[in-house]
């Protein structure tokens, strides 16, 4: 028995859906790194809120978890708080105090730790993660990266045996991300903490994992070392393998067999390898990228300045961006930059103090709520969770729309018609996000602001929202997309734009954009640079790796 043993654990909420777990068995030694996956509503964070007694949700159970060999019912919640940390998907719900260093303190409080080894284990933690120089800050004024970084430390303090994360970057940037992931296995190496992480984005977590569990429909579908798992994916052409780091995914792609890279190295190294002695003579994809006509845009600003308090920061300083209608434009920056706020103050949510706005060539400012918001401008924002306001799904979508043909074309269209009569925060944070996708889709809007909108989407349901995103484009739809999903926005996105400095520096196409960057860029482009150009999907290095073999075009 492992230091975690969970023996044919089967579970279904009291809704009466379909069981979310069905004989789910899997022992997780101590010190190992053990990634968790699967489409979204597959179990995972079903399965991690049953390792820890308080959070598992109510409903019919049978099976057990045992914690060295003790069943985790039988462990008071003062010991499961001390062996077990668990660090939340959104850091906003797992914050409880309003200083940095009193949320470090907080746990150990809890615990009724000695107040001078409470301090020393405050100091330790502080100092291990780096963040001495925000210790005396307002958790409100750290940014999203900042707060899930305090939220890890606030755990570690407690000296934890094992540590859990549900999709713990799904709010970061990518920089942030990779520091965090960093952060973790740096955590497993030097202290010997067992890790069990869930995450949909897998580019810079898949290889530091010593084994990959799979799950689909409740049960475990793969349970192996990385290499193996990617290489029966492949067999099985199951949908999980586009979720897949991008190295792994071109090199299969290419037609190659056996146990494929899983790092960016490793890809370069099998591209250098392969075109050591061969000429490349196709160095880069066809361009197949849209154009627009800059007249009439869908959506126009011009210096906008905006700050949350009277004598606080400008978040936007001189903001300026304009919008072709029928685009899908991308906008992508680092934590606490100011995106969020910019698309708020798209559709009239905050005012600037000082700039204008135009929508379809009309000042915001002209329009009245209801004509604004009903067939004009709607917004997903990045907590789907704030559109909740019913018991179920289907009493949320009839709020927007009385009209059932109607509901029932975008629950389809949105994937969530077994989901209906669920209630809403029962939901899986991917299940959420389609179904607050579907209430927003009921307004019918000509201009869609979306904030995150792929968070907690596993790769299955991004390949429909892009899907979604086409079709509302060929219906002169125009969306502007806020994101911290790179490998999304390289795939889909018509125009690329860096936000920094409260401002927009620069828009391009995905494969000029992320062609250009450094570290923020794809995992497929840092891996072929050395070879091709411009090549930002996996899909551009499998076609250009196999014209180039191939000697066509």
């Amino acid at each position: 028995m492992g230091c975690l043993d969970i023996q044919n654990l089967t579970f279904e909420y009291s809704t009466g859906r379909e069981p979310s777990l069905r004989d789910v068995s899997l022992t997780i030694g101590k010190g190992e790194y053990v990634v968790l996956c699967g489409p979204s509503g597959s179990g995972k964070t079903t399965l991690l809120r049953h390792l820890k007694t308080m959070l598992t949700p109510y409903g019919k159970r049978s099976g057990a978890v045992y914690l060295d060999g003790t069943p985790l019912e039988r462990m008071t919640q003062k010991d499961q708080a001390a062996k077990i940390g668990f660090v939340m998907q959104n850091p906003e719900d797992q914050i409880v105090t309003d200083k940095v260093w009193h949320e470090l303190a907080f746990g150990l409080e809890c615990l009724g730790v000695d107040p001078k080894a409470m301090r020393l284990r405050v100091a330790e933690m502080a100092s291990y993660f780096g963040i001495q120089s925000w210790f005396q800050r307002d958790v409100a004024s750290l940014s999203g990266g900042q707060k899930q970084l305090l939220n890890l430390a606030s755990i570690m303090a407690m000296q934890p045996q094992i540590l859990i994360l549900d999709e713990p970057t799904s709010q970061l940037d990518p920089i942030a991300a990779s520091d965090f992931m960093n952060t973790v296995k740096k955590i497993n190496l030097e202290l010997g903490t067992t890790i069990l992480i869930t995450e949909h984005r897998l580019e810079d977590i898949y290889h530091r994992a010593d084994r990959v569990v799979v799950m689909d429909q409740g049960r475990i579908l793969a349970n192996d070392t990385p290499r193996k798992v990617g290489q029966l994916l492949w067999r099985q052409d199951h949908p999980m393998f586009a979720a897949l780091p991008a190295p792994l995914r071109a090199y299969y792609q290419a037609g190659e067999r056996g146990e494929g890279p899983i790092t960016v190295r490793e890809g370069r190294d099998w591209l250098t390898g392969t075109f050591e002695n061969r000429p490349v003579t196709i160095p880069e994809p066809a361009r197949g990228e849209k154009t627009f006509p800059e007249k009439d845009p869908a959506l126009k600003a011009k210096g906008l300045w905006f700050r949350y308090e009277k004598d606080g920061p400008d978040v936007l300083q001189d903001l300026s961006v304009t919008v072709p209608r029928g685009s899908l434009f991308a906008i992508v920056g680092g934590n606490g930059e100011g995106k969020s706020t910019t698309l708020k103050a798209f559709c009239g949510v905050c005012k600037p103090y000082r700039g204008k706005i135009e929508i379809f060539g009309r000042p915001l400012r002209e329009y009245k709520a209801d004509r604004l918001y009903k067939n004009c401008v709607a917004m997903l924002p990045q907590d789907p969770k704030s559109l909740f306001v019913k018991s179920t799904v289907l009493e949320d979508l009839r709020e927007m729309c009385r009209e059932p043909e109607k509901i029932e074309a975008v629950a389809r269209t949105c994937n969530i018609v077994p989901l209906l009569d669920a209630n809403p925060q029962d939901l899986s944070g991917g299940e959420q996000q389609r179904a607050a996708l579907a209430k927003v889709l009921l307004t019918e809007p000509k201009l869609l602001l979306l904030d995150e909108p792929t968070k907690g989407l596993d790769s299955m349901f991004k390949k429909q929202l892009a899907d979604i995103l086409r079709a509302l484009q060929a219906r002169d739809v125009t969306i502007v997309m806020v994101s911290h999903d790179v490998e999304f926005c390289a795939e889909y996105a018509d125009l690329v734009s860096m936000f920094f400095g409260g401002q927009i520096l620069t828009t391009d196409t995905p494969r000029r954009f992320f062609g250009q960057n450094s570290f923020y860029t794809t995992a497929a482009s840092r891996m072929s640079r050395c070879i091709f150009r411009n090549a930002v999907t996996a899909e551009d290095v499998a076609e250009l790796y196999l014209a180039n073999l191939e000697g066509r075009s």
